[in-house]
């Protein structure tokens, strides 16, 4: 297993790991272990967003760059659930 040594590490930091890991009943260096395998992995797992993903369904559709037909200038009413 490698070995890796940070440097210039902010005390806030540090005291916020170490609250973290007493917290968590471990060492300083097992939480620090725990987050960056839980940040990298949650990396590795992301595709792509929502609004790629939707761009995508829809780019084979014929005539999708049409613009949108114009609403008439009439006012806005509220749904009515009546019955």
């Amino acid at each position: 297993m490698g070995q890796l040594l940070v440097r210039q590490f902010d005390d806030d930091l540090k005291r916020r790991l170490r609250e973290r890991a007493a917290k968590h009943g471990v060492s300083m260096e097992q939480e620090a272990r725990t987050i960056l395998q839980a940040s990298l992995l949650r990396d590795e797992g992301r595709g792509p967003g929502l609004g790629t993903q939707m761009a995508n369904l829809f780019k084979d559709i014929p005539d999708n760059d049409e613009p949108l037909p114009t609403i008439p200038d009439s006012p806005a009413r509220p749904a009515s659930f009546d019955e």
